[in-house]
């Protein structure tokens, strides 16, 4: 695995992106359905950035794996993308506003959810595999 690039002007020298829990996610699509059908808008069409507003670099999502996993990931540290930008982030007001969402999990609940679910499919592949046919 590779990190592209350690010079960026950030904390880290990583790029700084936006990762957010797929249950926010559902949360936020959950109470927009809700918004619709109560007929709040008059609108055709409404957009919510939907993220946590706070930008993690790749190196501290990195981190935050191993922590929560309790394995060491075997990254490498290379050259720049060409096009990558520095950070991007969402800019999330308008959903809080408009929908009362807020984004409830953290980095390492992200990762910790994620891990359990990887977890989870390998035991389930060894079972299934495992089974006479």
């Amino acid at each position: 695995m590779f990190v592209h690039g350690n010079d960026y002007p950030t904390r880290d020298g990583s790029c700084l992106r936006d990762y957010i829990h797929v249950c926010d996610i559902a949360h936020a699509h959950t109470l927009a359905i809700k918004y619709l059908e109560k007929e709040k808008t008059d609108l055709l069409c409404e957009v919510f950035n939907l993220g946590t507003g706070n930008g993690v670099t790749v190196l501290e999502a990195i981190h935050s794996f191993e922590k929560v996993s309790g394995v060491k990931l075997n990254y490498e540290i290379g050259p720049r993308r060409a096009g990558d930008i520095i950070a991007i982030y969402a800019n999330n007001d308008l959903a809080k506003k408009v929908l009362g969402w807020q984004p409830k999990y953290s980095l390492d609940d992200m990762m910790s959810t994620a891990w359990k679910w990887e977890q989870r499919l390998k035991a389930d592949d060894k079972i299934f595999t495992s089974q006479p046919r």
